[in-house]
């Protein structure tokens, strides 16, 4: 994926011991923002590396996602859509943190 279509390049150092978090989203979306808002209640985010992408600056993205996001995806698999919680996001976070230790 072109680097061009990140926006908001929050916690991206890569770290293999940190989950990788992407959220794609686009402006002026309101569940976007309250899963953003989730994840920073969640307060773990010392525990992954997340990276935002305007999904309107892809064809192909806006093409697979259109409306049907927020989409987070943590180490690379699909793991909310529209919806979160603080503690369901933290629970993810902490079983993707598991698996890697396995």
């Amino acid at each position: 994926m072109d680097e061009t279509n990140e926006t908001n390049k929050t916690n991206t150092t890569h770290d293999p011991q940190k989950a990788q978090v992407t959220l794609y989203t686009r402006p002026g979306c309101h569940l976007c923002d309250e899963a953003k808002q989730a994840m920073l209640a969640a307060r773990c985010e010392d525990e992954y590396a997340l990276r935002e992408i305007n999904i309107d600056l892809d064809p192909g993205l806006t093409r697979r996602y259109g409306w049907d996001i927020p989409v987070v995806l943590i180490n690379g698999v699909a793991t909310f859509k529209h919806r979160l919680t603080p503690s369901e996001f933290k629970r993810e976070i902490r079983r993707a943190a598991d698996s890697a230790d396995s």
